[in-house]
This record gives C-alpha cells, structure tokens and sequence, in this order.
C-alpha cells in the first residue's frame, strides 16, 4: 500500500493534523513515531522530525526506507519574509532554498548544493493542486501565494537577515526543514510539496510573535491538508 508520507517539525503541528486522522496504528523506529491511518480518502504516515535540517533529513529518509510512499507533503509554520505577507497567510512552495548553505568561495552562488543545484523545486502537480484547492474555498480570511520557502538552521530575528535572504532567493518565507526534506525527498525520486503558515515575521520580538501565533497556524495548516486529503 502507498502512503502520503507528512512531516512535521513539532508536536502542535502533529497534535492538529492528528484530530483528523482516521484507523490509527503507531510504529515506532528508533525514537521516531510514525502514525498511520487515513485523512479524509487517503493512507497517511504522520511523522514529526523535531527541529532543524539534520532531524528533519533524518527522519524523512527513515520514513522512505521503511514505507511505501507516494510523496512527501511537509506542512508547519514559518516567518514571513516578503512584506506582503500577514500571520495566518499560507506559502504553498514551487520551490524550496536552503540560505545558509554557502561554497561561495568555489565560485558557485550562496545556496547552491553540489549535486542539487541552486534550488529544490517542489512537484508542479501537488503545488497546483494546493492552489487550485485553496482557490476554490468562496470564504478565505488569509491570502496564498505560490512562493519560494528558505530554510536555515537559525530561527530568523533580524530584520537585517530577512532582508537579505528575501533579496538574494526572491524568498517568501523562512524556516528550519523544508530545504533538507526536499533535498532527501530529490535524492531519493519522491515527489514532495511544501507549505508554511505564517507564525511570526522577523522584527527582534517575533519569537514572542511566533507562540502566540503557533496554533492558529498549525490549525490552518491541518486544515488545508484535511480538505486536500478529502478530494
């Protein structure tokens, strides 16, 4: 049986995402805890990898070498890094940087991976599919965009650093995970999508921002997969 496999980084995006799972089994793989049953009409894995690229890369190949799965969906909360972007506004990704990534010293660009390339670029079929879901919904009090997610082993404060990686990857939006998933889920042939909810948007005090905010994101977050899942 294929399964969609779900990552998730911690235990408030697994907690929304689980009040709609159906047929739960749990196995459990070294320290991780893979839940398996059904969202809506399809057979999910739900995983959370903790946070950071190391976890986020080990868990998704855990999840690949012990599963049959079809794609990755990788769904939590980010920083708003674009201006035009408000808490609860949701990136769905087309693709995916990593901005601390650098060997600009051997003349490539910063972000560019060797082997990779400057960018992940996420399955056009399951970023059209989340947009074209979202767009559909007649009452929406957020708005989506079609971006780029910028992922980096530091939870983004300066409004210094914002800027800079909003300029240099025509960045929408930051977080700790989504480049090292989509670089396993590309080595490995799985198709993979990203989506971010806005939590905070970097300003000195947006850690504050983003407890304030963590739920509501990750509700909207649960949501827009339960509805995707649904289809």
């Amino acid at each position: 049986m294929k399964y969609i496999g779900i990552i998730v980084a911690m235990d408030e995006e697994r907690e929304a995402i689980q009040n709609f799972f159906k047929e739960k089994e749990v196995k459990q793989i070294y320290n991780l805890r893979f839940l398996i049953g059904k969202i809506g009409k399809k057979d999910c894995i739900i995983v959370k990898s903790g946070i950071g690229k190391v976890n986020s890369a080990r868990t998704t190949q855990i999840l690949i070498d012990n599963f049959d799965i079809e794609y990755i969906i990788n769904v939590g909360v980010g920083g708003a890094i674009n201006y035009l972007l408000n808490i609860g506004d949701v990136v769905i990704a087309k693709y995916v940087v990593q901005h601390d990534f650098d060997i600009t010293a051997f003349g490539h660009s910063k972000g560019y991976i060797t082997g990779i390339g400057d960018r992940v670029d996420c399955d056009y079929g399951l970023t059209s599919a989340f947009e074209n879901m979202i767009k559909s919904k007649e009452e929406k009090n957020y708005q989506t965009k079609i971006g780029v997610i910028a992922t980096g082993d530091i939870f983004c404060t300066e409004i210094e650093m914002k800027n800079k990686i909003n300029a240099k990857f025509d960045a929408d939006v930051v977080d700790m995970e989504c480049g090292a998933i989509a670089q396993v889920a590309y080595l490995d042939n799985i198709p993979f999508v990203g989506i971010r909810c806005i939590s905070d948007i970097p300003n000195k005090k947006n850690a504050r921002t983003f407890d304030e905010n963590l739920e509501l994101a990750s509700k909207r977050c649960a949501m827009l997969l339960y509805e995707f899942c649904s289809q």
